[in-house]
């Protein structure tokens, strides 16, 4: 994919709060969603968020008259979930943003097209935005070296990087149907605790809820099984990315996780963004590949790609921000805990991709890849409580004069990420946030 007329960063649109300041949803990014309206009996749909509003796109494909593969991909949009427009590949995803693009935009004759669209366009605070695919499997990668390290540092100081790490990509499957949208509460959740002291484990509400800062990618076209994809084509299968928060029981996790890995410290919430934005979105904000230290290993001939290590990376800010109950009562806005960036990736999107697909793995259209827990080099930017309170010996001091080793009951975590570079317009996810409620005991 390359840069072409939609990114260009002086396109206005005839929707007004699109062109706005800092908004999120310009004409340049045009990010995919699935949304119902609140009483008015009409099943979810597909949508395309512009400034603060959302298009149905199948409804303004037909008033505008959409013609060939983009009226295919709008068409696909009338579905209560994306997976058939995941399923259709990039030619159609490209053409669909292009012709959206076009109509969107405030050029010749855009008076005729706004007037033809009436209907199609509703305030997105009215909307119940959903979770955007049904998404059959999840699985989770490691892909941040840093909190690696991090997190090996607190387990094995004399060695935290476990030898395989600089050389393949590690993952484990996660759980897909407690994957929640945006705005979605979170129990807190019960399983076995054995603090260190302790002869014998008991069974209890997690006392370390921790939060993840990732990124989740939704595969578009799928692969046959038993057919590995090549590294080169890897990143086409890839619809796009959305926020991604992996909430982690961390004292249920240090239990459990021999020999086989995450469980139950995982699987009772991931909370995602409601909005996928898309790749051809995205290409603005390519970057290389994280830059791996001298001595380190060159990645096996399967996960390496001269295109890939020169463009794989992308510039993509996370941050992560904490609101108390006390803080939400008193009128304090979040307090933001970290601020990282995807580019520090030691593993690329791509390479994520080629590396499920090598045993012959089929990943399918609304499958999701999350990213890791993005932390980088420096104490502002660590993706984890975990880390930012070293495992909670130092807590964090709230402006209401509370503090936090890990999140209480009550605390809203909130997710934000934007992209922006030199040239060309500021894009944004929009947010996964979610509030934690008490664990509910027998």
């Amino acid at each position: 994919m390359a840069l072409d007329e939609t990114h260009d960063p002086a396109r206005l649109s005839w929707v007004e709060s699109a062109n706005a300041a800092g908004c999120e949803f310009p004409v340049q990014n045009l990010p995919f969603g699935v949304y119902g309206t609140r009483g008015d009996g009409k099943p979810p749909r597909g949508g395309v968020a512009i400034g603060d509003q959302v298009l149905d796109v199948a409804g303004f494909s037909k008033a505008l008259g959409f013609t060939g593969p983009a009226a295919a991909a709008a068409a696909a949009c009338a579905e209560p979930n994306l997976n058939l427009l995941m399923s259709l590949g990039r030619a159609h995803w490209a053409a669909l943003r292009l012709a959206l693009s076009r109509a969107l935009s405030k050029e010749r004759g855009w008076e005729d097209r706004r007037a033809r669209a009436s209907g199609c366009l509703m305030p997105m605070d009215q909307a119940v935005l959903l979770v955007p695919a049904r998404i059959g499997d999840y699985t989770d990668f490691y892909t941040s070296i840093f909190h690696a390290t991090n997190v090996g540092k607190f387990f094995r100081p004399d060695n935290p990087l476990m030898p395989n790490y600089k050389w393949v990509p590690i993952g484990y499957h996660g759980r897909a149907s407690s994957i929640v949208a945006s705005g979605t509460p979170v129990t807190r959740p019960s399983g076995q605790l054995k603090p260190p002291a302790a002869e014998i484990p008991v069974f209890g509400a997690c006392r370390n809820l921790d939060y993840e800062t990732e990124l989740g990618f939704f595969i578009g076209t799928g692969n046959d099984l038993g057919m590995p994809l090549k590294i080169g084509e890897a990143a086409e299968h890839v619809f796009g990315a959305v926020l991604l928060n992996d909430w982690s029981a961390r004292d249920i996790q240090a239990w459990e996780y021999q020999p086989l890995g995450p469980f139950l410290a995982k699987n009772f919430a991931t909370t995602i963004s409601p909005w996928i934005v898309t790749m051809g979105a995205l290409e603005p904000y390519r970057t290389a590949a994280f830059k791996r230290p001298a001595g380190d290993p060159a990645p096996l001939p399967y996960l390496t790609d001269a295109a890939d290590q020169a463009q794989g990376g992308y510039s993509i800010a996370v941050e992560m921000f904490l609101r108390s109950e006390q803080m939400r009562t008193a009128g304090m806005p979040p307090l933001r805990l970290s601020h990282g960036n995807y580019r520090d990736a030691y593993w690329t999107l791509a390479q994520m991709v080629a590396h499920h697909a090598s045993s012959g793995c089929n990943l399918q259209p609304g499958d999701l890849l999350g990213t890791g827990t993005l932390s980088g080099d420096t104490p502002d930017s660590l993706g984890s409580m975990l880390e930012l309170t070293q495992r909670g010996a130092n807590p964090v001091k709230l402006p209401s004069g509370e503090s936090r080793a890990f999140v209480a009951d009550g605390d809203e975590v909130i997710q934000r990420g934007r992209c922006s570079r030199e040239g060309y317009a500021t894009i944004g996810f929009g947010e996964a946030a979610g509030q934690v409620m008490p664990a509910i005991t027998a």
